[in-house]
């Protein structure tokens, strides 16, 4: 009988320590469970901590590559790039949950796109300059040209008739373009802020030549935003080869006089950054200027 009872007490503890450590075990396995999730999510958030900064590095570099370019929007450039360093080393310091992660690559999207916008302004202006370029050797033919005419004496009443094209033809001076709001009682209010702009005022002088030829003259203008859109009519006019595409023309009645030109160019929602107009005698292009709206 005795013998009954330690077997049943026996039993009794048996159970309780498997009971025991049936639990200890089911607390160790949840323990473990949330280490290796917590774990998981800390490696989460330090891979995308990494790849951001990984992003704002690239982004620092596309601006070092264009700063390096000695371009005329150097300037511009180094303050958007500033912007990135000192968002990269607040990112180094943060802690890179979720809410600030989500903060930060919003903040990266923001530069990102105002690198894109940059970017396309320096590729016009690159090509500006090769048209430049392109237009400065072919003066460098004509002048060489010239010069070989004139040491062998030949066709010197050609050479003459050249000279007296080129000193008949007019000049255009003093291109300038502002932005306007328009008030409800007509007049209009000078801005330089894009949101603001109801039209663009084009004005132009066409200088006195004595020499030139008097009557009716057309000029095209085109006017092109930060985006590399052509604004107005853009209307397309083919000169041989070459085609031009314009926001307006403008006709004047020249007598061998000064002559004061002035074009609204009205529109809406204009784009923020450079613009660039152009003045063309048909397909040449004969002043040239930009602005900025903020």
């Amino acid at each position: 009988m005795e013998n009954q009872k330690s077997n049943s007490a026996l039993k009794a503890v048996i159970l309780v320590l498997s009971l025991l450590l049936a639990g200890s075990l089911f607390y160790i396995f949840q323990l473990t469970t949330k280490t290796e999730n917590l774990e998981t999510e800390i490696k989460s958030e330090k891979t995308e901590k990494e790849n951001v900064l990984t992003d704002l590095e690239e982004l620092k570099a596309t601006y070092d590559a264009a700063i390096a370019e000695n371009t005329s929007m150097s300037d511009e450039l180094i303050a958007e790039r500033e912007k990135v360093v000192r968002l990269m080393e607040d990112l180094k310091k943060s802690n890179g949950n979720a809410a600030s992660m989500a903060k930060y690559k919003q903040q990266y999207e923001g530069l990102q796109t105002k690198m894109k916008s940059l970017m396309q302004e320096i590729e016009v202006l690159k090509k500006q300059n090769q048209e430049l370029t392109t237009n400065l050797d072919s003066t460098k033919v004509v002048l060489e040209e010239s010069q070989n005419y004139t040491k062998t004496l030949v066709g010197q009443n050609e050479e003459l008739s050249k000279t007296v094209e080129k000193g008949s033809k007019l000049s255009v001076l003093n291109l300038k373009t502002a932005a306007f709001k328009l008030k409800s009682s007509g007049k209009e209010v000078a801005t330089d802020k894009a949101r603001r702009a109801d039209v663009l005022k084009v004005s132009f002088t066409i200088a006195e030549n004595s020499i030139a030829k008097t009557g009716d003259k057309t000029y095209y203008v085109q006017v092109i935003d930060s985006k590399n859109n052509v604004l107005g009519e853009k209307a397309t006019e083919t000169f041989g080869d070459k085609s031009l595409t314009y926001s307006f023309t403008t006709s004047v009645k020249y007598e061998n006089k000064t002559v004061q030109v002035t074009e609204n160019l009205k529109g809406k929602d204009f784009e923020k950054g450079t613009y660039f107009v152009n003045v063309f005698d048909k397909n040449e292009l004969v002043s040239k200027t930009s602005f900025t709206l903020k």
